[in-house]
Protein backbone atom coordinates (compact mmCIF):
# COMPACT_ATOMS: atom_id res chain seq x y z
CA UNK A 1 0.00 0.00 0.00
CA UNK A 2 2.89 2.35 0.75
CA UNK A 3 4.16 1.86 -2.80
CA UNK A 4 0.73 2.56 -4.28
CA UNK A 5 0.34 5.69 -2.14
CA UNK A 6 3.83 6.90 -3.05
CA UNK A 7 3.18 6.30 -6.77
CA UNK A 8 -0.13 8.14 -6.66
CA UNK A 9 1.54 11.11 -4.94
CA UNK A 10 4.13 11.25 -7.72
CA UNK A 11 1.41 11.02 -10.38
CA UNK A 12 -0.50 13.84 -8.70
CA UNK A 13 2.63 16.00 -8.49
CA UNK A 14 3.45 15.46 -12.17
CA UNK A 15 -0.09 15.67 -13.54
CA UNK A 16 -1.96 18.32 -11.54
CA UNK A 17 0.18 21.38 -12.55
CA UNK A 18 -1.27 21.20 -16.08
CA UNK A 19 -4.81 21.53 -14.79
CA UNK A 20 -3.72 24.62 -12.83
CA UNK A 21 -1.76 26.15 -15.69
CA UNK A 22 -2.61 28.85 -18.19
CA UNK A 23 -4.22 26.11 -20.30
CA UNK A 24 -6.33 24.88 -17.39
CA UNK A 25 -9.67 25.97 -18.86
CA UNK A 26 -9.28 23.91 -22.02
CA UNK A 27 -7.69 21.03 -20.11
CA UNK A 28 -10.44 20.85 -17.52
CA UNK A 29 -13.16 21.15 -20.15
CA UNK A 30 -11.69 18.35 -22.24
CA UNK A 31 -11.12 16.11 -19.21
CA UNK A 32 -14.68 16.78 -18.01
CA UNK A 33 -16.04 15.93 -21.46
CA UNK A 34 -14.04 12.67 -21.61
CA UNK A 35 -15.30 11.68 -18.14
CA UNK A 36 -18.90 12.65 -18.97
CA UNK A 37 -18.81 10.54 -22.13
CA UNK A 38 -17.35 7.60 -20.18
CA UNK A 39 -20.18 7.85 -17.65
CA UNK A 40 -22.67 8.00 -20.52
CA UNK A 41 -21.14 4.84 -22.00
CA UNK A 42 -21.57 3.08 -18.67
CA UNK A 43 -25.23 4.22 -18.56
CA UNK A 44 -25.64 2.91 -22.10
CA UNK A 45 -24.20 -0.44 -20.96
CA UNK A 46 -26.79 -0.58 -18.17
CA UNK A 47 -29.57 0.04 -20.70
CA UNK A 48 -28.14 -2.68 -22.96
CA UNK A 49 -28.05 -5.05 -20.00
CA UNK A 50 -31.75 -4.45 -19.37
CA UNK A 51 -32.41 -4.76 -23.10
CA UNK A 52 -30.73 -8.17 -23.12
CA UNK A 53 -33.29 -9.48 -20.61
CA UNK A 54 -36.22 -8.30 -22.70
CA UNK A 55 -34.70 -9.46 -25.98
CA UNK A 56 -33.98 -13.05 -24.91
CA UNK A 57 -37.35 -13.31 -23.21
CA UNK A 58 -38.98 -12.29 -26.51
CA UNK A 59 -36.99 -15.01 -28.27
CA UNK A 60 -37.94 -17.62 -25.69
CA UNK A 61 -41.62 -16.68 -25.88
CA UNK A 62 -41.52 -16.31 -29.70
CA UNK A 63 -42.91 -12.76 -29.36
CA UNK A 64 -42.45 -11.31 -32.89
CA UNK A 65 -43.63 -7.79 -32.05
CA UNK A 66 -41.47 -7.73 -28.97
CA UNK A 67 -38.51 -8.99 -31.02
CA UNK A 68 -38.92 -6.22 -33.64
CA UNK A 69 -39.32 -3.57 -30.96
CA UNK A 70 -36.20 -4.67 -29.14
CA UNK A 71 -34.19 -4.75 -32.38
CA UNK A 72 -35.13 -1.10 -32.98
CA UNK A 73 -34.15 -0.25 -29.39
CA UNK A 74 -30.83 -1.99 -29.90
CA UNK A 75 -30.14 0.02 -33.07
CA UNK A 76 -30.71 3.25 -31.14
CA UNK A 77 -28.50 2.20 -28.21
CA UNK A 78 -25.79 0.95 -30.59
CA UNK A 79 -25.81 4.22 -32.55
CA UNK A 80 -25.46 6.19 -29.32
CA UNK A 81 -22.57 3.95 -28.20
CA UNK A 82 -20.74 4.45 -31.52
CA UNK A 83 -21.21 8.23 -31.43
CA UNK A 84 -20.03 8.46 -27.82
CA UNK A 85 -16.99 6.24 -28.51
CA UNK A 86 -15.91 8.30 -31.52
CA UNK A 87 -16.08 11.61 -29.70
CA UNK A 88 -14.50 10.23 -26.56
CA UNK A 89 -11.48 9.12 -28.59
CA UNK A 90 -11.34 12.45 -30.43
CA UNK A 91 -11.52 14.56 -27.25
CA UNK A 92 -9.11 12.23 -25.45
CA UNK A 93 -6.52 12.69 -28.20
CA UNK A 94 -7.12 16.45 -28.20
CA UNK A 95 -6.48 16.55 -24.44
CA UNK A 96 -3.39 14.37 -24.85
CA UNK A 97 -1.72 16.67 -27.37
CA UNK A 98 -2.45 19.81 -25.32
CA UNK A 99 -1.26 18.19 -22.11
CA UNK A 100 1.84 16.78 -23.78
CA UNK A 101 2.66 20.17 -25.33
CA UNK A 102 2.40 21.86 -21.93
CA UNK A 103 4.54 19.23 -20.17
CA UNK A 104 7.15 19.29 -22.94
CA UNK A 105 7.40 23.08 -22.69
CA UNK A 106 7.68 22.86 -18.90
CA UNK A 107 10.43 20.23 -18.98
CA UNK A 108 12.33 22.00 -21.76
CA UNK A 109 12.21 25.21 -19.73
CA UNK A 110 13.55 23.42 -16.66
CA UNK A 111 16.16 21.44 -18.58
CA UNK A 112 17.48 24.34 -20.68
CA UNK A 113 17.16 27.07 -18.05
CA UNK A 114 20.44 28.84 -17.20
CA UNK A 115 22.75 25.93 -18.11
CA UNK A 116 20.71 23.50 -16.00
CA UNK A 117 21.20 20.81 -18.65
CA UNK A 118 24.96 21.18 -18.22
CA UNK A 119 24.80 20.91 -14.43
CA UNK A 120 22.57 17.83 -14.76
CA UNK A 121 25.27 16.23 -16.89
CA UNK A 122 27.89 17.11 -14.29
CA UNK A 123 25.82 15.33 -11.63
CA UNK A 124 26.16 12.04 -13.49
CA UNK A 125 23.53 9.56 -14.60
CA UNK A 126 20.74 10.69 -12.27
CA UNK A 127 18.63 11.45 -15.36
CA UNK A 128 20.14 9.48 -18.22
CA UNK A 129 18.95 10.11 -21.75
CA UNK A 130 16.88 13.29 -21.26
CA UNK A 131 15.99 13.11 -24.96
CA UNK A 132 14.03 9.89 -24.33
CA UNK A 133 12.29 11.31 -21.27
CA UNK A 134 11.18 14.37 -23.22
CA UNK A 135 10.20 12.54 -26.40
CA UNK A 136 8.86 9.18 -25.20
CA UNK A 137 8.16 9.27 -21.48
CA UNK A 138 6.08 12.45 -21.58
CA UNK A 139 3.96 11.01 -24.39
CA UNK A 140 3.52 7.68 -22.58
CA UNK A 141 2.72 9.36 -19.27
CA UNK A 142 -0.05 11.50 -20.75
CA UNK A 143 -1.59 8.67 -22.78
CA UNK A 144 -1.36 6.02 -20.07
CA UNK A 145 -2.48 8.34 -17.26
CA UNK A 146 -5.62 9.21 -19.20
CA UNK A 147 -6.19 5.62 -20.30
CA UNK A 148 -5.70 4.11 -16.86
CA UNK A 149 -7.48 6.94 -15.05
CA UNK A 150 -10.57 6.84 -17.27
CA UNK A 151 -10.53 3.04 -17.21
CA UNK A 152 -10.42 3.01 -13.40
CA UNK A 153 -13.27 5.53 -13.21
CA UNK A 154 -15.29 3.44 -15.64
CA UNK A 155 -14.66 0.33 -13.54
CA UNK A 156 -15.80 2.08 -10.34
CA UNK A 157 -18.99 3.43 -11.93
CA UNK A 158 -19.70 0.11 -13.67
CA UNK A 159 -19.19 -1.70 -10.40
CA UNK A 160 -21.63 0.59 -8.59
CA UNK A 161 -24.19 0.25 -11.39
CA UNK A 162 -24.05 -3.48 -12.00
CA UNK A 163 -23.66 -4.54 -8.37
CA UNK A 164 -27.19 -3.22 -7.81
CA UNK A 165 -28.44 -5.20 -10.83
CA UNK A 166 -26.54 -8.33 -9.80
CA UNK A 167 -27.79 -8.10 -6.23
CA UNK A 168 -31.39 -7.99 -7.48
CA UNK A 169 -30.76 -10.89 -9.84
CA UNK A 170 -29.31 -12.90 -6.94
CA UNK A 171 -32.70 -12.59 -5.26
CA UNK A 172 -34.62 -13.45 -8.45
CA UNK A 173 -32.40 -16.49 -9.15
CA UNK A 174 -31.71 -18.11 -5.76
CA UNK A 175 -28.71 -20.36 -5.37
CA UNK A 176 -29.54 -23.96 -6.25
CA UNK A 177 -27.46 -26.78 -4.79
CA UNK A 178 -28.48 -30.42 -5.15
CA UNK A 179 -32.02 -29.38 -6.03
CA UNK A 180 -32.54 -27.21 -2.95
CA UNK A 181 -32.78 -23.41 -2.71
CA UNK A 182 -30.32 -21.60 -0.48
CA UNK A 183 -31.05 -18.05 0.64
CA UNK A 184 -27.77 -16.11 0.42
CA UNK A 185 -28.40 -12.41 -0.25
CA UNK A 186 -26.24 -11.09 -3.10
CA UNK A 187 -24.44 -14.40 -3.57
CA UNK A 188 -23.56 -13.48 -7.17
CA UNK A 189 -21.85 -10.28 -5.95
CA UNK A 190 -19.90 -12.17 -3.29
CA UNK A 191 -18.84 -14.81 -5.79
CA UNK A 192 -17.60 -12.12 -8.16
CA UNK A 193 -15.72 -10.37 -5.35
CA UNK A 194 -14.00 -13.53 -4.14
CA UNK A 195 -13.01 -14.45 -7.69
CA UNK A 196 -11.60 -10.95 -8.32
CA UNK A 197 -9.57 -10.93 -5.08
CA UNK A 198 -8.12 -14.31 -5.98
CA UNK A 199 -7.20 -13.11 -9.49
CA UNK A 200 -5.72 -9.81 -8.30
CA UNK A 201 -3.48 -11.48 -5.72
CA UNK A 202 -2.14 -14.01 -8.21
CA UNK A 203 -1.65 -11.34 -10.87
CA UNK A 204 0.44 -9.22 -8.49
CA UNK A 205 2.51 -12.24 -7.50
CA UNK A 206 3.17 -13.28 -11.10
CA UNK A 207 3.55 -9.84 -12.71
CA UNK A 208 5.31 -7.66 -10.12
CA UNK A 209 8.80 -8.10 -11.73
CA UNK A 210 7.46 -6.45 -14.92
CA UNK A 211 7.71 -2.97 -13.36
CA UNK A 212 11.49 -3.11 -13.03
CA UNK A 213 11.89 -5.02 -16.31
CA UNK A 214 10.00 -2.32 -18.22
CA UNK A 215 12.08 0.40 -16.55
CA UNK A 216 15.28 -1.37 -17.61
CA UNK A 217 13.96 -1.92 -21.13
CA UNK A 218 13.38 1.80 -21.64
CA UNK A 219 16.82 2.53 -20.20
CA UNK A 220 18.59 0.02 -22.46
CA UNK A 221 16.67 1.16 -25.55
CA UNK A 222 17.61 4.78 -24.89
CA UNK A 223 21.30 3.91 -24.32
CA UNK A 224 21.39 1.93 -27.57
CA UNK A 225 19.75 4.75 -29.53
CA UNK A 226 22.14 7.30 -28.01
CA UNK A 227 25.19 5.24 -28.99
CA UNK A 228 23.88 4.90 -32.55
CA UNK A 229 23.63 8.69 -32.73
CA UNK A 230 27.18 8.98 -31.34
CA UNK A 231 28.48 6.73 -34.13
CA UNK A 232 26.64 8.78 -36.74
CA UNK A 233 28.05 12.01 -35.28
CA UNK A 234 31.65 10.71 -35.26
CA UNK A 235 31.86 8.68 -38.45
CA UNK A 236 35.07 10.37 -39.63
CA UNK A 237 37.03 9.71 -36.45
CA UNK A 238 35.80 6.12 -36.35
CA UNK A 239 36.77 5.57 -39.99
CA UNK A 240 40.23 7.12 -39.49
CA UNK A 241 40.90 4.91 -36.47
CA UNK A 242 39.39 1.89 -38.25
CA UNK A 243 37.17 1.51 -35.24
CA UNK A 244 34.22 -0.09 -37.02
CA UNK A 245 34.89 -3.45 -35.35
CA UNK A 246 35.09 -1.92 -31.89
CA UNK A 247 31.91 0.11 -32.51
CA UNK A 248 30.12 -2.95 -33.82
CA UNK A 249 30.99 -4.92 -30.70
CA UNK A 250 30.03 -2.03 -28.44
CA UNK A 251 26.67 -1.54 -30.17
CA UNK A 252 25.98 -5.26 -30.18
CA UNK A 253 26.81 -5.27 -26.48
CA UNK A 254 24.22 -2.56 -25.91
CA UNK A 255 21.72 -4.44 -28.07
CA UNK A 256 22.47 -7.67 -26.21
CA UNK A 257 21.21 -6.06 -23.01
CA UNK A 258 17.99 -5.12 -24.82
CA UNK A 259 17.50 -8.69 -26.07
CA UNK A 260 18.29 -10.32 -22.70
CA UNK A 261 15.91 -8.01 -20.87
CA UNK A 262 13.28 -8.54 -23.57
CA UNK A 263 13.51 -12.29 -23.09
CA UNK A 264 12.94 -11.72 -19.37
CA UNK A 265 9.88 -9.59 -20.21
CA UNK A 266 8.66 -12.27 -22.63
CA UNK A 267 8.93 -15.05 -20.04
CA UNK A 268 7.23 -13.03 -17.34
CA UNK A 269 4.54 -11.83 -19.76
CA UNK A 270 3.93 -15.41 -20.92
CA UNK A 271 3.17 -16.47 -17.36
CA UNK A 272 1.02 -13.43 -16.73
CA UNK A 273 -0.90 -13.84 -19.99
CA UNK A 274 -1.46 -17.54 -19.35
CA UNK A 275 -3.03 -16.72 -16.02
CA UNK A 276 -5.04 -13.64 -17.06
CA UNK A 277 -6.39 -15.38 -20.19
CA UNK A 278 -7.42 -18.41 -18.16
CA UNK A 279 -8.91 -16.12 -15.58
CA UNK A 280 -10.93 -14.24 -18.22
CA UNK A 281 -12.17 -17.43 -19.88
CA UNK A 282 -13.23 -18.94 -16.57
CA UNK A 283 -15.11 -15.75 -15.71
CA UNK A 284 -17.38 -16.36 -18.73
CA UNK A 285 -18.76 -19.67 -17.47
CA UNK A 286 -18.92 -18.99 -13.72
CA UNK A 287 -22.24 -17.08 -13.83
CA UNK A 288 -23.82 -19.85 -15.93
CA UNK A 289 -22.63 -22.45 -13.42
CA UNK A 290 -24.19 -20.44 -10.61
CA UNK A 291 -27.48 -19.46 -12.26
CA UNK A 292 -28.27 -22.24 -14.77
CA UNK A 293 -29.70 -24.55 -12.06
CA UNK A 294 -32.34 -21.88 -11.33
CA UNK A 295 -33.07 -21.60 -15.06
CA UNK A 296 -33.58 -25.34 -15.47
CA UNK A 297 -35.74 -25.31 -12.36
CA UNK A 298 -37.97 -22.76 -14.17
CA UNK A 299 -37.25 -20.11 -11.55
CA UNK A 300 -36.07 -17.60 -14.19
CA UNK A 301 -36.45 -17.06 -17.95
CA UNK A 302 -33.69 -17.09 -20.58
CA UNK A 303 -33.56 -13.28 -20.54
CA UNK A 304 -32.77 -13.20 -16.82
CA UNK A 305 -30.07 -15.84 -17.35
CA UNK A 306 -28.38 -13.82 -20.11
CA UNK A 307 -28.75 -10.58 -18.17
CA UNK A 308 -27.18 -12.22 -15.13
CA UNK A 309 -24.25 -13.53 -17.19
CA UNK A 310 -23.56 -10.10 -18.63
CA UNK A 311 -24.02 -8.28 -15.30
CA UNK A 312 -21.68 -10.77 -13.63
CA UNK A 313 -19.17 -10.14 -16.40
CA UNK A 314 -19.42 -6.37 -15.94
CA UNK A 315 -18.94 -6.61 -12.18
CA UNK A 316 -16.11 -9.07 -12.70
CA UNK A 317 -14.42 -6.77 -15.25
CA UNK A 318 -14.72 -3.83 -12.87
CA UNK A 319 -13.32 -5.76 -9.91
CA UNK A 320 -10.60 -7.25 -12.11
CA UNK A 321 -9.39 -3.95 -13.53
CA UNK A 322 -6.02 -4.50 -11.88
CA UNK A 323 -5.75 -7.94 -13.50
CA UNK A 324 -6.66 -6.85 -17.04
CA UNK A 325 -4.58 -3.65 -16.95
CA UNK A 326 -1.54 -5.07 -15.15
CA UNK A 327 0.86 -4.87 -18.09
CA UNK A 328 -0.17 -1.28 -18.79
CA UNK A 329 0.17 -0.47 -15.09
CA UNK A 330 3.68 -1.95 -15.05
CA UNK A 331 4.74 0.14 -18.06
CA UNK A 332 3.07 3.22 -16.54
CA UNK A 333 4.92 2.74 -13.26
CA UNK A 334 8.24 2.62 -15.12
CA UNK A 335 7.38 5.85 -16.98
CA UNK A 336 6.39 7.53 -13.70
CA UNK A 337 9.72 6.55 -12.11
CA UNK A 338 11.66 7.96 -15.06
CA UNK A 339 9.79 11.27 -15.10
CA UNK A 340 10.09 11.52 -11.32
CA UNK A 341 13.84 11.01 -11.66
CA UNK A 342 13.99 13.64 -14.41
CA UNK A 343 12.11 16.20 -12.32
CA UNK A 344 14.33 15.45 -9.32
CA UNK A 345 17.47 15.84 -11.41
CA UNK A 346 16.24 19.18 -12.82
CA UNK A 347 15.54 20.44 -9.29
CA UNK A 348 18.86 19.18 -7.91
CA UNK A 349 20.77 20.84 -10.76
CA UNK A 350 18.93 24.12 -10.14
CA UNK A 351 19.69 23.86 -6.41
CA UNK A 352 23.32 23.17 -7.22
CA UNK A 353 23.64 26.70 -8.63
CA UNK A 354 22.33 28.29 -5.43
CA UNK A 355 23.43 25.92 -2.66
CA UNK A 356 26.52 27.06 -0.73
CA UNK A 357 29.41 26.72 -0.99
CA UNK A 358 29.19 28.05 -4.52
CA UNK A 359 30.78 30.42 -6.96
CA UNK A 360 28.86 33.69 -7.01
CA UNK A 361 28.83 35.52 -10.32
CA UNK A 362 27.61 39.03 -9.53
CA UNK A 363 27.25 42.21 -11.54
CA UNK A 364 28.51 45.63 -10.50
CA UNK A 365 29.22 49.05 -11.92
CA UNK A 366 32.62 49.20 -13.55
CA UNK A 367 34.38 47.86 -16.61
CA UNK A 368 36.53 45.01 -15.28
CA UNK A 369 36.06 41.33 -14.47
CA UNK A 370 37.36 40.65 -10.95
CA UNK A 371 38.06 37.28 -9.37
CA UNK A 372 38.15 37.48 -5.58
CA UNK A 373 39.21 34.53 -3.41
CA UNK A 374 38.03 32.18 -6.11
CA UNK A 375 38.54 28.45 -5.69
CA UNK A 376 37.26 26.28 -8.52
CA UNK A 377 36.70 22.65 -7.53
CA UNK A 378 36.01 19.35 -9.21
CA UNK A 379 32.55 17.77 -8.77
CA UNK A 380 34.01 15.49 -6.08
CA UNK A 381 35.10 18.54 -4.07
CA UNK A 382 38.82 18.35 -4.86
CA UNK A 383 40.43 21.80 -5.41
CA UNK A 384 41.38 22.61 -8.99
CA UNK A 385 42.17 26.29 -9.66
CA UNK A 386 42.63 29.19 -7.25
CA UNK A 387 42.54 32.85 -8.27
CA UNK A 388 42.64 35.76 -5.84
CA UNK A 389 42.52 39.46 -6.70
CA UNK A 390 42.78 38.67 -10.40
CA UNK A 391 41.49 41.36 -12.75
CA UNK A 392 40.70 41.42 -16.48
CA UNK A 393 40.60 45.04 -17.59
CA UNK A 394 38.28 46.44 -20.22
CA UNK A 395 39.51 46.47 -23.82
CA UNK A 396 42.48 44.30 -22.91
CA UNK A 397 43.76 41.21 -24.70
CA UNK A 398 44.83 38.53 -22.20
CA UNK A 399 46.44 35.14 -22.82
CA UNK A 400 45.83 32.31 -20.34
CA UNK A 401 48.41 29.50 -20.32
CA UNK A 402 49.25 26.53 -18.16
CA UNK A 403 49.76 22.78 -18.31
CA UNK A 404 47.09 20.56 -19.83
CA UNK A 405 44.55 19.64 -17.18
CA UNK A 406 45.33 22.68 -15.06
CA UNK A 407 41.73 23.89 -15.28
CA UNK A 408 41.94 26.72 -17.79
CA UNK A 409 38.70 25.77 -19.54
CA UNK A 410 36.99 25.17 -16.21
CA UNK A 411 38.02 28.68 -15.12
CA UNK A 412 36.25 30.00 -18.24
CA UNK A 413 33.16 27.95 -17.35
CA UNK A 414 33.17 29.50 -13.88
CA UNK A 415 33.35 33.02 -15.34
CA UNK A 416 30.47 32.12 -17.68
CA UNK A 417 28.44 31.14 -14.61
CA UNK A 418 27.84 27.49 -15.55
CA UNK A 419 30.37 25.77 -13.23
CA UNK A 420 28.79 25.40 -9.78
CA UNK A 421 31.57 23.63 -7.90
CA UNK A 422 33.75 25.89 -5.81
CA UNK A 423 33.59 29.09 -3.81
CA UNK A 424 34.42 32.74 -4.15
CA UNK A 425 33.15 35.69 -6.14
CA UNK A 426 33.40 36.67 -9.81
CA UNK A 427 32.35 40.26 -10.53
CA UNK A 428 31.39 41.15 -14.10
CA UNK A 429 30.25 44.57 -15.37
CA UNK A 430 26.51 45.12 -15.32
CA UNK A 431 24.81 44.42 -18.66
CA UNK A 432 28.09 43.12 -20.10
CA UNK A 433 27.83 40.65 -22.99
CA UNK A 434 30.12 37.62 -22.80
CA UNK A 435 30.75 35.08 -25.54
CA UNK A 436 32.63 31.82 -25.09
CA UNK A 437 34.08 30.11 -28.15
CA UNK A 438 35.29 26.54 -27.45
CA UNK A 439 37.72 24.56 -29.54
CA UNK A 440 34.83 22.78 -31.25
CA UNK A 441 32.00 25.30 -31.75
CA UNK A 442 28.38 24.20 -31.83
CA UNK A 443 26.23 24.71 -34.94
CA UNK A 444 22.55 23.75 -34.93
CA UNK A 445 21.21 21.71 -37.84
CA UNK A 446 19.62 24.13 -40.28
CA UNK A 447 20.65 26.78 -42.76
CA UNK A 448 24.25 27.99 -42.75
CA UNK A 449 23.13 31.50 -41.86
CA UNK A 450 21.17 30.23 -38.84
CA UNK A 451 24.20 28.21 -37.76
CA UNK A 452 26.55 31.19 -37.95
CA UNK A 453 24.37 33.75 -36.16
CA UNK A 454 23.30 31.29 -33.41
CA UNK A 455 21.93 31.87 -30.79
CA UNK A 456 20.32 34.88 -32.48
CA UNK A 457 17.52 34.61 -35.02
CA UNK A 458 18.62 34.43 -38.68
CA UNK A 459 16.73 37.68 -39.25
CA UNK A 460 18.93 39.49 -36.72
CA UNK A 461 21.67 39.99 -39.33
CA UNK A 462 21.43 40.80 -43.02
CA UNK A 463 22.63 38.18 -45.47
CA UNK A 464 24.99 40.73 -47.01
CA UNK A 465 26.70 41.30 -43.65
CA UNK A 466 27.04 37.57 -43.03
CA UNK A 467 28.50 37.07 -46.51
CA UNK A 468 31.06 39.84 -45.92
CA UNK A 469 32.01 38.26 -42.60
CA UNK A 470 32.49 34.83 -44.19
CA UNK A 471 34.81 36.34 -46.76
CA UNK A 472 36.71 38.17 -44.03
CA UNK A 473 37.39 34.98 -42.03
CA UNK A 474 38.68 33.17 -45.10
CA UNK A 475 35.57 31.23 -46.19
CA UNK A 476 34.47 32.95 -49.42
CA UNK A 477 33.32 29.59 -50.87
CA UNK A 478 30.45 29.52 -48.36
CA UNK A 479 29.18 33.04 -48.99
CA UNK A 480 26.66 31.82 -51.59
CA UNK A 481 25.41 28.91 -49.42
CA UNK A 482 23.73 30.79 -46.58
CA UNK A 483 20.30 29.27 -47.23
CA UNK A 484 21.61 25.73 -47.57
CA UNK A 485 20.47 23.49 -44.72
CA UNK A 486 22.83 20.81 -43.41
CA UNK A 487 24.46 19.25 -40.35
CA UNK A 488 27.39 21.68 -40.38
CA UNK A 489 29.33 20.12 -37.49
CA UNK A 490 29.55 16.95 -39.58
CA UNK A 491 30.13 18.55 -42.97
CA UNK A 492 32.89 21.01 -42.11
CA UNK A 493 36.47 20.42 -41.03
CA UNK A 494 37.37 21.58 -37.53
CA UNK A 495 39.42 24.40 -39.03
CA UNK A 496 36.42 25.59 -41.06
CA UNK A 497 34.21 25.33 -37.96
CA UNK A 498 36.66 27.48 -36.00
CA UNK A 499 36.63 30.12 -38.73
CA UNK A 500 32.81 30.12 -38.55
CA UNK A 501 33.13 30.54 -34.78
CA UNK A 502 35.22 33.66 -35.29
CA UNK A 503 32.62 34.90 -37.81
CA UNK A 504 29.95 34.43 -35.13
CA UNK A 505 31.99 36.56 -32.71
CA UNK A 506 32.49 39.28 -35.31
CA UNK A 507 28.75 39.46 -35.96
CA UNK A 508 27.70 39.55 -32.30
CA UNK A 509 30.44 41.96 -31.18
CA UNK A 510 30.49 40.90 -27.52
CA UNK A 511 32.08 43.11 -24.88
CA UNK A 512 34.06 40.12 -23.60
CA UNK A 513 35.21 37.33 -25.91
CA UNK A 514 36.72 34.17 -24.41
CA UNK A 515 38.57 31.94 -26.87
CA UNK A 516 39.24 28.44 -25.52
CA UNK A 517 41.80 27.23 -28.08
CA UNK A 518 39.26 28.46 -30.61
CA UNK A 519 41.87 28.67 -33.38
CA UNK A 520 44.03 25.69 -32.41
CA UNK A 521 43.17 23.69 -35.56
CA UNK A 522 44.41 26.44 -37.89
CA UNK A 523 47.97 26.93 -39.07
CA UNK A 524 49.90 29.75 -37.44
CA UNK A 525 49.60 32.25 -40.34
CA UNK A 526 45.81 31.69 -40.51
CA UNK A 527 45.54 32.02 -36.75
CA UNK A 528 47.53 35.24 -36.81
CA UNK A 529 45.33 36.64 -39.58
CA UNK A 530 42.17 35.93 -37.56
CA UNK A 531 43.61 37.58 -34.43
CA UNK A 532 44.49 40.66 -36.46
CA UNK A 533 40.92 40.61 -37.84
CA UNK A 534 39.50 40.47 -34.32
CA UNK A 535 41.68 43.37 -33.20
CA UNK A 536 40.61 45.40 -36.23
CA UNK A 537 36.87 44.67 -36.12
CA UNK A 538 36.31 44.40 -32.36
CA UNK A 539 38.23 47.43 -31.16
CA UNK A 540 36.30 47.73 -27.88
CA UNK A 541 36.10 44.02 -27.08
CA UNK A 542 38.11 42.44 -24.28
CA UNK A 543 39.61 39.21 -25.61
CA UNK A 544 40.78 36.43 -23.30
CA UNK A 545 42.42 33.43 -24.98
CA UNK A 546 43.52 29.99 -23.88
CA UNK A 547 46.36 28.69 -26.01
CA UNK A 548 49.57 26.70 -26.00
CA UNK A 549 51.34 28.29 -28.96
CA UNK A 550 54.01 30.79 -28.07
CA UNK A 551 53.06 32.79 -31.18
CA UNK A 552 49.84 33.86 -29.45
CA UNK A 553 51.77 35.97 -26.94
CA UNK A 554 52.35 38.60 -29.64
CA UNK A 555 48.60 39.27 -29.86
CA UNK A 556 47.94 39.67 -26.14
CA UNK A 557 49.06 42.45 -23.84
CA UNK A 558 48.22 40.63 -20.62
CA UNK A 559 49.23 37.14 -19.55
CA UNK A 560 47.72 34.89 -16.88
CA UNK A 561 49.59 31.71 -16.11
CA UNK A 562 48.40 28.71 -14.10
CA UNK A 563 51.11 27.05 -11.99
CA UNK A 564 51.01 24.12 -9.62
CA UNK A 565 50.79 25.02 -5.93
CA UNK A 566 50.32 21.98 -3.72
CA UNK A 567 47.11 20.10 -4.56
CA UNK A 568 45.84 22.72 -6.98
CA UNK A 569 46.83 25.24 -9.63
CA UNK A 570 46.94 28.97 -8.99
CA UNK A 571 46.35 31.76 -11.52
CA UNK A 572 48.81 34.67 -11.51
CA UNK A 573 49.26 37.73 -13.69
CA UNK A 574 52.57 38.09 -15.45
CA UNK A 575 54.17 41.35 -16.43
CA UNK A 576 52.32 42.96 -19.31
CA UNK A 577 53.88 43.84 -22.62
CA UNK A 578 52.83 45.46 -25.83
CA UNK A 579 50.76 43.33 -28.18
CA UNK A 580 51.03 43.16 -31.94
CA UNK A 581 48.43 45.34 -33.66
Amino acid sequence: MNKIGSTLKIVWRIAIPYFRSEDKRAGRWLLGAVIAIELSLVANDVLLNQWRNRFYNALQEKDWEGFVREMLVFCGLAAIAVLLSVYQLYLNQWLQVRWRRWMTTKYLDGWLNSANHYRMQLQGEGADNPDQRLADDVKLFVGQTLGIGVGLLSSIVSLASFVVILWGLSKAAPLQLFGADFSLPGYLVWASLIYAIFGTALTQWIGSPLVNLNFLQQHYEADYRFDLVRVRENTEQIALLKGEGAERERLLGRFRLIVENWYAIMNRTKRLTAFTSSYAQAAVIIPFILVTPAYFANKILLGALMQTAEAFGKVQDALSFFVSAYRSLAEWRAVIDRLDGFETSIKDAADLATRPPKIDVVTADGNTIDLAKLLVKLPNGAPMVAADDLRINNNEHVLVTGPSGAGKSTLFRAIAGIWPFGEGVIVVPAKATLMMLPQRPYFPIGTLKAAIVYPSSPDAFSSALVEQTLIAVGLPQFASRLEEAAHWNRMLSLGEQQRLGIARALLHEPQYLFLDEATASLDEPSEAALYRLLAEKLKTTTIVSIGHRSTLEAFHKGHIVLTREGDRFAAHERQKKDAVS
